[in-house]
C-alpha cells in the first residue's frame, strides 16, 4: 500500500500494550468538549450539535497547543517503534530440567566451574529480559565469565499452572527446579522472584548458598500506601475476568502498571521519535519495548494473593505472608545476601526494597543510579550492576 513516504510495509508489532488505553489518554488530553453553561438551550428548537458555535450558552476552547505536540510526538514514536526492522534472535541454550512450560536453561560454557548460580525472574514477565540481545544480555556476559549461569523460565501458565498460588509455584516448582541442580546454589530473584526465593531460602536452607535480590519489593505501603490499597481494591472489577480465563490477562496486567505512570508511556515514545532508528540505542529500546509487550498472563490464584496480600493488606512487610503455613522472615535467614535497589525505580520503589536490606543478616547493598529495568538490562547494566554482582558471586566462590 503506497503512503506518503513511499511503500509501507505491513504492522509488525502490536504494542505497545494496551495500545488503545494510551492512544485513549492522549485523546482525552486534547480532545475539546464544549462546555455548556445553564443557559444552555440544547434539545430546544433551533439547537444544532453540529454547529455548536453559534448556539448561545456554548463555549469552545482551542486544542492545548503543548497538548497536540505531545500528542503527534507519541503517535510519530510508536509508528517508529512499529516499523523497527530490529527482531531478537538469540537461541536459547539447553535446558537441564523442565516441569510443564517451565525450563531451567543453562548459560555456562564448557569446563564453567564453581557454585552454581539460578536467577528467578518475575511471573509477570519473560524470563529473557536477562537475556535480552547480543551486548544485552547478563548471563551470557556473566557465563563468559567462566560462571556456572542458570536461568528458570517459567514459561506459559497451561491448564495446571492457572490453578497454581504462590505456595504451588515456591514450594512445588521452584523447589524442584533449584533441587535439579543437586547442590547448594546461588539463588538470585529479580524483582517478583526475589519474593519466592526468600521463601524457598527460608524453607528449603540446604538447597541455597546464597541470596541476590534485585529490585525486590517488601514494604508495598512505602512511599504510597493509599495507592497500594487502591491497586488492591481493583480486584472486585477484576474478578469476571479471573474468573472466566483462570488467569490475569496481559493487557489488563499492562493496564494496571500504566496507571503507576500514565504519563510513562508518552514520554517514553516522543523520545524515542526523536533519536536515529539505526542506533544503538534505538535498538536497545525496541529489544526492550519488545519484551515488555511480550508478557505473561498471571494464574488467577497468584493475581488474587498479590493484589490482596501484598498490595492491599501489606502481608510482608507485617509478618504475615505464609508459604506452605510458614510466615516469610527474611532476618531468619543466615546466608550471604545481595540486595540491589535501583535509586530511579518506578515500579519498585527504592523504599519498597531497603527493608530487605536492613531484615538480612549479611547483606550488602547496592543502590546503582538505574530503573528498574535498566539496572538488568539498560546500555548502563554492565557498570551498574553486572560487575558489581559478579564481584559478589565471586567472593562467594572465594569464601566456600
Amino acid at each position: 500500500m503506497a503512503g506518503l513516504q513511499g511503500e509501507v510495509g505491513p504492522l509488525m508489532r502490536r504494542g505497545p500494550r494496551p495500545l488503545l488505553l494510551h492512544l485513549m489518554h492522549a485523546m482525552q488530553k486534547s480532545t475539546v468538549w464544549p462546555a455548556m453553561s445553564p443557559s444552555s438551550n440544547a434539545g430546544l428548537p433551533g439547537w444544532n450539535p453540529a454547529k455548536p458555535v453559534p448556539s448561545p450558552g456554548w463555549k469552545v476552547a482551542e486544542p492545548p497547543a503543548d497538548a497536540l505536540r505531545e500528542n503527534a510526538g507519541l503517535i510519530a514514536g510508536i509508528a517508529a517503534y512499529r516499523r523497527h526492522p530490529y527482531r531478537r534472535d538469540l537461541p536459547d541454550p539447553p535446558a537441564i530440567w523442565q516441569e510443564g512450560g517451565s525450563r531451567v536453561l543453562d548459560y555456562a560454557l564448557p569446563g564453567a566451574t564453581g557454585l552454581p548460580v539460578l536467577f528467578i525472574p518475575s511471573l509477570v514477565n519473560r524470563a529473557y529480559v536477562l537475556d535480552l540481545a547480543e551486548g544485552a544480555s547478563m548471563m551470557r556476559f556473566l557465563a563468559a565469565q567462566g560462571l556456572r549461569i542458570r536461568l528458570l523460565d517459567w514459561g506459559w501458565p497451561g491448564e495446571i499452572e492457572r490453578g497454581f498460588g504462590l505456595t504451588d509455584y515456591i514450594v512445588g516448582r521452584l523447589e524442584r527446579a533449584v533441587a535439579a541442580a543437586g547442590e547448594s546454589v546461588a539463588l538470585i530473584g529479580y524483582c517478583m522472584g526475589g519474593l519466592l526465593t526468600i521463601a524457598l531460602a527460608q524453607r528449603r536452607p540446604d538447597l541455597v548458598a546464597a541470596l541476590g535480590l534485585l529490585a525486590t519489593p517488601w514494604d508495598f505501603h512505602a512511599g504510597d500506601a493509599a495507592q497500594a490499597r487502591e491497586f488492591a481494591a481493583r480486584l472486585p472489577l477484576l474478578e469476571p475476568i479471573l474468573g472466566f480465563g483462570r488467569t490475569l490477562p496481559v493487557d489488563l496486567l499492562q493496564t494496571l502498571f500504566a496507571l503507576l505512570d500514565p504519563e510513562g508511556i508518552a514520554r517514553k515514545y516522543s523520545g524515542f521519535g526523536r533519536i536515529d532508528p539505526a542506533s544503538p540505542r534505538a535498538r536497545r529500546f525496541v529489544a526492550l519495548e519488545d519484551w515488555l509487550n511480550d508478557g505473561i498472563p498471571l494464574a488467577a490464584p497468584v493475581a488474587r494473593e498479590c493484589l490482596t496480600l501484598w498490595y492491599g493488606a501489606n502481608a510482608p512487610a507485617r509478618a504475615q505472608w505464609r508459604v506452605a503455613g510458614q510466615v516469610v522472615m527474611p532476618q531468619h535467614l543466615d546466608l550471604p545476601a545481595f540486595v540491589a535497589i535501583p535509586a530511579q525505580d518506578r515500579i519498585v520503589p527504592p523504599e519498597s526494597a531497603r527493608p530487605l536490606g536492613a531484615l538480612l543478616r549479611h547483606a550488602s547493598v547496592l543502590e546503582p543510579k538505574a530503573g528498574h529495568i535498566g539496572m538488568v538490562a539498560g546500555s548502563s547494566a554492565e557498570a551498574a550492576l553486572w560487575l558489581p554482582l559478579l564481584a559478589w558471586i565471586r567472593g562467594l566462590e572465594t569464601g566456600r
